[in-house]
C-alpha cells in the first residue's frame, strides 16, 4: 500500500480495477494450462525452475493471486476451464519471476516510483489503463474515475486493497519486461551487406519452367523398408524425434444422450416458458431468471449478425415479436423475443495496411511514406488488397489481410475515422491517410449501418435426466467391474459390441482424448496410479462416463518405433527416400520436361514467369524451398536442373530467364525491413530461450 501514498501526495489519483490481462501483457501472451485441485503434502514439489524447486505452497499462493484478480475484473469466480487458464497464467508468472528477475538485477533494470505514477496518471499511461478508464460518452480518458477509487480507497474491503497491491506489482513487472524486451529488440541491426542480400532476395525473378514427380507415382510395394533403416533413420534424425513423456490409452464411452423422455419435457417446459415471455414486460429480468445461457439478453450492434438460429427461420425479425423454440446444434432449445429495434450509433467496416512511423522522422519517415505510396499505387493496379495487407502490414490485423471489423467512428483516431466514415462507396480510398501511428492504406468493406436490435434469448439445455444417467452408469459400472485385465477389456467390449477408442502419444499436461474433453482425471490416473493393463473405475465426464485401460507408457527420450504415429512418420519418410532414388534413376538421361512428363503421366508440367528468390513456395507444385534454392543456383539458362529432392516430390526445372535485381544507391529501407521483423520476434523468441536455459520441469500433472 505504500505506492498508494506516494501517488496520492504527488498526483491525487489512484486506480481500480484493471483488466487480468495484465497478467497475460506480462509474460507475452503466451500463456494458457491445466485442471483441477487437490491438496497436497507441505514439502510437495510441482516444478523446478532454473534448478529452484517450486512448492505446492508457493504455487498456490501464485493461483491465489491470479484468481483474486480474475474475480476483482468479472465479479464472480473462475469455471473450471478459467481456473485451467489461471493455473497456467500462474505458473507461467513464476517462469518469469524465476528466470527474469536475475536477468534485470544483473542490468540495472528498476520501476521508479516516478515512473510508476507517471505510468497511471502521467503522459505515458499504461494501454490496458487508458482502455478501462475510458468514458463512452467523450471517448476520452477519465481522471474522474481515478479521484473517485482514491477517495473511496482508506474504506474499502481488504480484498480490494490486497487487490491493488497486486496490481502495483504487475505494472511493474510488466514495464520491466517491456524494458529488457525493448532493450534487446532495439539492439536489432542490420549492415548494409544484409539490406543488400535482402534487396537482392525481393527483386530476383526467374522465369521457370518445371515439372514435379510425386511420390505416388512409384508404387508403395515397388520398395521395401527394413527395420534396421528404420531406426537408422531415427538414429540420424534424434532431434526431430525427441519426445516428452506420455501414455497410450485405450477406453469405452457410454455416452449421456438425452432420451425421448428427456427431449419432450424439455420441450414442453420451454413452450411453456416461450408463452410468458410474449406477455413479459421485462424480457432481460425474465431471460436472466429462466434462461441457461449468459449473456441472456443482448444488444446486437449495427454489423453485427443476430444468431444464427433466428435468421435461419425467420427473414425478416420484427420489434416485439417472438420466434421459437428452435432445437440448436448445441443440444438445446431456444426462443427469441425482439425487444426492441431502433436506430443507433452508426459503425461500418473497413481494413488497412499500416506502415508504422513510430520513432522516425525526416528522411526514415518520407521513405516509408513513398513505400507506402508504392503499395497504394500497386493495390491500385490490381494487386490483391487481402495478400498485401498480410505480406506489408505492421500491426496485428496484418494476417486476417487488415480487416478492422465494424466499428464506429469514436473507436478510432481522428484522421482515420473521418477519412472512413467521409467514404460514399465501398473500396480503395485513393490517398494514404496519415495518423500518430503512421501512414495507413486504406479499403472501405462495408458502408455505415445504424440498425440496432435488443435480443432476449430463452435458451433451455436437452441433457439427459437422472434416471437416463443411472442407468448408462450401472452399464459403465458392469463393464469396469467385470474387467480386470487388457485381456477382458478387450473381449468385453467386443461381447457387449462397445467401440474400443484409442488415444496415443498422450502427454502429462493434455486435458483431452482425441475429442473427448474434460478428460484431465483419466490423464492424470494414468499417470500418477495407473500400470500398464490395468483397467480404471468409471470416469464421470460431462456427456459420457468412460471407462480406460492403460496400453502403454513412453519416457522422456527418442521416438521408438513401438509408438503407430512414429512408425508411419518415419516408414514414409525411407520409403519417399528410395522414391526418389528410383524416380531420378529413371529419368536420368532424359534431356526435356516434356520427355520426364511423358515418363510419369502423372507428374505435372508448369511454368512460373515470375519466381523470386526469396519464396519457399513454388505455385502449382507447393512448398519446395530447396528446389527454389537450387533454381537460382543455375549458372546457366536453357538447361535443365539436376532432380531435387522435396517432401513432396522429385521437382526438375529449366530457367528460361534470370533477371536481377536492379542496382540501387540506398539500401536503408531493406535495413529497416530487417531490423523491424526481427525485433517483432524478439520477445517470443526471448521467452523460448529463457525457458529452455531454464530447464524448467513441470511435475503439477501429479496434482491436477
Amino acid at each position: 500500500m505504500a505506492l498508494i501514498k506516494e501517488i496520492r501526495q504527488r498526483t491525487g489519483l489512484a486506480i481500480g480495477v484493471i483488466a487480468v490481462g495484465l497478467i497475460f501483457f506480462l509474460v507475452g501472451g503466451d500463456i494458457l494450462g491445466p485442471n483441477s485441485m487437490i491438496l497436497g503434502s507441505g514439502r510437495t514439489t510441482v516444478g523446478e525452475i532454473a534448478g529452484d524447486r517450486i512448492s505446492y505452497e508457493e504455487y498456490i499462493q501464485k493461483i491465489e493471486e491470479a484468481k483474486l484478480s480474475f474475480q476483482q475484473n468479472t465479479g464472480r469466480n473462475p469455471s473450471e476451464n478459467e481456473l485451467y487458464s489461471i493455473r497456467e497464467q500462474a505458473w507461467q508468472a513464476l517462469i518469469v519471476e524465476k528466470v527474469f528477475s536475475a536477468e534485470y538485477e544483473k542490468l540495472g533494470l528498476i520501476i521508479s516510483d516516478d515512473e510508476l505514477v507517471d505510468m497511471v496518471s502521467g503522459k505515458n499511461i499504461i494501454a490496458e489503463l487508458r482502455r478501462e478508464l475510458t468514458n463512452p460518452q467523450t471517448g476520452e480518458f477519465d481522471r474522474q474515475q481515478l479521484y473517485a477509487f482514491l477517495q473511496s480507497l482508506d474504506n474499502a474491503d481488504p480484498q480490494q486493497q490486497r487487490f491493488w497491491a497486486q496490481q502495483e506489482r504487475l505494472f511493474a513487472d510488466s514495464r520491466l519486461r517491456i524494458k529488457y524486451d525493448n532493450l534487446l529488440g532495439f539492439s536489432e541491426y542490420a549492415n548494409t551487406a544484409e539490406a543488400r542480400l535482402q534487396h537482392r532476395m525481393a527483386n530476383t525473378i526467374a522465369e521457370v519452367d518445371h515439372v514435379h514427380i510425386p511420390y505416388y507415382v512409384i508404387s508403395d510395394t515397388a520398395v521395401s523398408v527394413s527395420e534396421n533403416e528404420l531406426k537408422s533413420f531415427i538414429s540420424k534424425n534424434k532431434e526431430r524425434f525427441k519426445v516428452n513423456e506420455s501414455r497410450d490409452i485405450d477406453y469405452v464411452t457410454f455416452s449421456l444422450r438425452p432420451s425421448a423422455e428427456d427431449s419432450m419435457a424439455v420441450l414442453t417446459e420451454i413452450r411453456a416458458l416461450t408463452e410468458q415471455l410474449k406477455a413479459s414486460e421485462d424480457d432481460s429480468v425474465f431471460v436472466l431468471r429462466n434462461s441457461e445461457v449468459s449473456n441472456s439478453f443482448r444488444t446486437i450492434l449495427p454489423g453485427d449478425n443476430l444468431p444464427a438460429n433466428l435468421t435461419s427461420n425467420v427473414e425478416n425479425p420484427e420489434s416485439g415479436m417472438v420466434y421459437g423454440p428452435f432445437l440448436t446444434e448445441r443440444s438445446s432449445y431456444v426462443s427469441y423475443k425482439v425487444t426492441e429495434q431502433f436506430e443507433g450509433t452508426p459503425r461500418m467496416r473497413a481494413s488497412h495496411i499500416l506502415l508504422s512511423t513510430d520513432g522516425l522522422e525526416g528522411t526514415a519517415k518520407a521513405e516509408v511514406r513513398a513505400e507506402a505510396q508504392r503499395i497504394l499505387d500497386e493495390i491500385k493496379g490490381g494487386e490483391n488488397f487481402f495478400f498485401a495487407a498480410q505480406q506489408y502490414g505492421q500491426d496485428g490485423t496484418a494476417q486476417r489481410g487488415g480487416d478492422l471489423g465494424w466499428f464506429a467512428k469514436e473507436d478510432f483516431i481522428d484522421e482515420f475515422a473521418d477519412a472512413v466514415f467521409s467514404a460514399r462507396t465501398t473500396g480503395l480510398l485513393p490517398n494514404l491517410v496519415e495518423t500518430e501511428y503512421g501512414y495507413h492504406i486504406i479499403e472501405v468493406t462495408e458502408l455505415p449501418q445504424t440498425l440496432t436490435t435488443k435480443l432476449a434469448i430463452l435458451e433451455l439445455e436437452l441433457i439427459a435426466s437422472d434416471a437416463t444417467r443411472n442407468d448408462v452408469f450401472r452399464n459403465a459400472d458392469m463393464f469396469a467391474a467385470n474387467s480386470s485385465n487388457a485381456k477382458s477389456f478387450r473381449e468385453n467390449a467386443e461381447k457387449e459390441d462397445y467401440q474400443v477408442l484409442k488415444a496415443t502419444g498422450v502427454g502429462s499436461s493434455a486435458r483431452s482424448l482425441n475429442n473427448l474433453t474434460g478428460a484431465r482425471e483419466i490423464i492424470r490416473w494414468s499417470f500418477t496410479e495407473a500400470s500398464v493393463g490395468k483397467v480404471s473405475q468409471v470416469f464421470e465426464l460431462d456427456d459420457a462416463y468412460v471407462v480406460a485401460l492403460l496400453v502403454a507408457e513412453t519416457g522422456e527420450g527418442v521416438a521408438d518405433l513401438r509408438d503407430p504415429m512414429t512408425r508411419e512418420q518415419v516408414t514414409m519418410e525411407v520409403r519417399n527416400e528410395k522414391k526418389a532414388d528410383l524416380i531420378i534413376q529413371q529419368i536420368k538421361g532424359l534431356e526435356s520436361l516434356e520427355a520426364i512428363k511423358e515418363k510419369f503421366p502423372d507428374a505435372s508440367l508448369g511454368s512460373t514467369p515470375d519466381l523470386r528468390m526469396n519464396a519457399t513456395v513454388i505455385p502449382g507444385v507447393g512448398f519446395a524451398p530447396r528446389a527454389v534454392g537450387a533454381i537460382f543456383g543455375m549458372r546457366t539458362t536453357g538447361t535443365l536442373s539436376q532432380p531435387i529432392k522435396e517432401d513432396i516430390g522429385v521437382i526438375v526445372a529449366k530457367v528460361n530467364n534470370l533477371t536481377p535485381a536492379p542496382e540501387i544507391a540506398d539500401f536503408t529501407r531493406y535495413q529497416n525491413e530487417i531490423t523491424t521483423n526481427a525485433s517483432q520476434r524478439t520477445s517470443y523468441m526471448i521467452m523460448m530461450a529463457m525457458e529452455e536455459l531454464a530447464d524448467v520441469k513441470d511435475y503439477r500433472y501429479k496434482f491436477f
